[in-house]
């Protein structure tokens, strides 16, 4: 048996906080809701702070339904906002298989860290488990088989160095227009670079989203936003249930 990859995050819950949760997984791991009925009731395991993170892709996937465009995400880790997303286009625009969804990350952690994402923050954090795309590939298949139009793929995992995978994409891919672009790359450079590359893309009404703005301990995306777009040029708005989770749309 292969020893598992040690995987790092950077959190900020109190013991107590830690403990009860531990305590939920365990719950749902030893589950005796019968496996034909145990998807149907996972609000008997969703915490609070998980909750109001899907209500907010809700919210933001409503602001681009009437815009014509993909979704990025830029940092895609274990692939949850894809599947809500890839859910959500078979809830409220079933039949836009225009739609598509394509999610960019190293599937390894930070490639690297620049001065401007502060201490905190080292290579190799927030990586997942080994061969995990490929597993978040089956489980994207199984929402497409679920939706309508099944024999359309509507999503792509780029993996890889975004700031290289991106323009290459791009390039393969001149007609891309974006309608949301969600970051979640947490350093400045990717960020930067990406909000770069983007920018010919997006139309009036575009969405771009920030999972850590205004952070002290991911400074870099904040520097990022600021290079690239400037602080004054955008109204940043905020989600009342999230403290970090913010967007802006272009005007």
């Amino acid at each position: 048996m292969t020893e598992a990859r040690a995987i790092r995050t950077l959190v900020g819950s109190t013991q107590g906080e830690t403990e009860r949760k531990q305590a939920l997984v365990e719950r749902l791991r030893a589950s005796r809701v019968p496996d034909g009925e145990l998807l149907d009731n996972m609000g008997l395991y969703l915490t609070r702070q998980t909750l109001s993170r899907i209500n907010f892709m809700q919210q933001l996937y409503a602001k681009i339904l009437p815009v014509h465009g993909v979704i990025m995400e830029f940092g895609v880790r274990w692939g949850q906002n894809m599947a809500l997303m890839s859910n959500l286009r078979g809830i409220h625009e079933p039949y836009n298989y225009n739609r598509k969804i394509i999610g960019f990350d190293t599937f390894e952690g930070f490639p690297s860290v620049a001065p401007e994402d502060g201490a905190r923050a080292q290579a190799g954090d927030y990586g997942v488990a080994e061969n995990w795309m490929q597993e978040l590939e089956d489980i994207l298949a199984f929402h497409t088989l679920n939706a309508p139009i099944p024999h359309k793929v509507k999503h792509e995992l780029v993996a890889g160095d975004a700031t290289l995978t991106l323009p290459a994409y791009l390039e393969k891919h001149p007609e891309t227009i974006i309608a949301l672009a969600y970051f979640d790359f947490d350093l400045y450079t990717p960020t930067r670079d990406c909000l770069k590359a983007i920018l010919p893309h997006l139309t009036k009404g575009s969405v771009l989203a920030f999972d850590e703005l205004n952070m002290p301990e991911f400074p870099g995306e904040t520097l990022a936003v600021k290079e690239v777009l400037g602080l004054s040029r955008y109204a940043i708005r905020r989600d009342p249930s999230n403290p970090l989770a913010s967007w802006m749309v272009v005007e």
